[in-house]
């Protein structure tokens, strides 16, 4: 066996777009915006699944007036759904946040963690066909691919993605360099689009990590790794408004690792799965070309009952969208 997934694994398919409501385009009247409303977002969503070693791009719906949105802070928030934790041994990042500064400050990544410090590991024990060691092994594998992938800022200007890609399973690489040149890759790495460029303030990071042990489609015993990361970037901007600087990257991530003696040695390691995700305040067109660029910040558009949703880990990433 080679690959520790199922080729009958269903695609998901492109959506239609659907027709805007005129109200929709108009900003709510007589609003007096907070300090919250300040902050702008664009809202692009990417989502993949790995059949046979390739990871496939799913644009989702996109809807709501193709501008940028403004909060109207003064609303009351309305009910926003929730995803439920997946099953299994979980960590949640819970390191102290440093003070307040820059460009997070007005936004809730001014809570988050600095860094890789917001990445932590759930306690490894023996779970199914795994030892201990073997999850720990598998878990430190996920995490260094985090790192890599979301927050080494070498790697968000390397022009070839092999500093990510060779942490990865041998059959599994060629899928990922396909990911990398046609924009799949967003859902998992970040690379920064031409003349884009962070302050000096590490990156802010909230989420979590469960393991569980299965088995795929083909009987193949699997340690399956889930993530569920917010990645708060700051960019560089004239603008002095909260928030401004602000690109936020919210994923969800399957990782896999293969029992060795379910698979050859050249099947053996770090694979993906699926991933989604989405990015706010951010220029559309270089996020669909699998780069982050700061979003022009502009005036009107729908209110956004909530507009802290895209910092929280805790939300589902089925969010309305302006790309």
């Amino acid at each position: 066996m080679t690959d520790p997934r199922s080729d009958a694994d269903p695609r998901p398919s492109h959506e239609t777009l659907g027709p805007v409501p005129d109200w929709l385009r108009q900003p709510t009247a007589d609003v007096r915006p907070g300090l919250v409303d300040r902050l702008r977002i664009r809202l692009g969503r990417h989502s993949l699944a790995l059949l046979g070693g390739t990871l496939v791009l799913v644009l989702l719906v996109c809807f709501g007036a193709a501008g940028l949105l403004s909060y109207e802070g003064s609303q009351r928030p309305a009910a926003h759904p929730t995803i439920s934790p997946p099953s299994g041994e979980q960590a949640v990042s819970s390191a102290s946040p440093p003070p307040a500064a820059g460009p997070f400050d007005g936004t809730p990544a001014a809570g988050f963690a600095e860094g890789a410090a917001g990445i932590a590991l759930p306690r490894a024990k023996r779970t199914g066909a795994f030892t201990e060691k073997q999850v720990a092994d598998a878990l430190a594998k996920v995490r260094k691919a985090l790192v890599t992938g979301r927050l080494d800022r070498a790697f968000f200007t390397a022009k070839d993605p092999e500093r990510l890609v060779r942490q990865f399973a041998p059959d599994a690489r060629a899928g990922l360099r396909d990911d990398f040149s046609t924009g799949a890759a967003v859902s998992y790495a970040t690379q920064l689009a031409p003349g884009s460029r962070l302050t000096a303030d590490q990156p802010r990071v909230r989420g979590r990590v469960s393991y569980r042990a299965t088995k795929d489609a083909g009987g193949i015993r699997v340690l399956e790794v889930t993530t569920n990361f917010v990645w708060a970037y700051p960019f560089l901007t004239a603008s002095v408004a909260p928030g401004d600087g602000v690109v936020v990257v919210h994923d969800t991530v399957v990782w896999s690792v293969a029992h060795p003696d379910d698979v050859k040695r050249s099947s053996a390691g770090l694979w993906i799965d699926k991933a989604d995700s989405y990015g706010s305040n951010i220029d559309c067109a270089a996020f669909d070309k699998g780069l982050l660029r700061l979003g022009t910040p502009s005036l009107g558009g729908p209110a956004d009952p909530d507009p802290d949703a895209v910092f929280d880990p805790d939300k589902t990433l089925d969010l309305p969208e302006t790309c």
